[in-house]
């Protein structure tokens, strides 16, 4: 079985963010996968996706002051068109990524115990969001 669709997030404010529960709702079909596969892709050069913490939510503040730390919004960058934080998002973007491969198990995404997928909210307003969920499987 192939599945793909096109999931939206709500806008959320610049940070990180957990969004498994809000992503896996907008994905019935995944629960009649027994054994498989959920490619997600982000479609935009400002935000990105990792997996990481979905317990202490500290450690998604910490990672914040870290690229705001090392990624500065200050920095003479050229590519300035949309303002001082969008250069900065996209170096953020690149380092992070745009994109999971995730198993499925018995309807479920099979992840670690403290493993949640997050959105990196890059820019101070960065608006609703969309990945293309491709889900492969038997």
């Amino acid at each position: 079985m192939w599945h793909q669709q096109t999931l939206s997030l709500s806008a959320k404010s610049r940070g990180f963010h957990l969004v498994t529960d809000e992503i896996v709702q907008q994905l019935p079909a995944l629960r009649e996968i027994n054994i498989g596969l959920l490619h997600l892709l982000l479609q935009h050069t400002s935000a990105s996706l990792t997996l990481n913490e979905n317990c202490d939510a500290t450690v998604r503040g910490d990672m914040e002051q870290h690229f705001l730390r090392h990624v500065p919004e200050e920095a003479p960058y050229q590519h300035d068109y949309e303002g001082a934080d969008d250069m900065p998002a996209h170096i953020k973007s690149s380092l992070l990524g745009v994109s999971l491969l995730l198993p499925i198990g018995r309807g479920r995404l099979v992840l670690g115990r403290w493993q949640g997928i997050w959105l990196g909210e890059h820019r101070i307003h960065g608006g609703p969001r969309h990945i293309v969920a491709t889900l492969q499987g038997e």
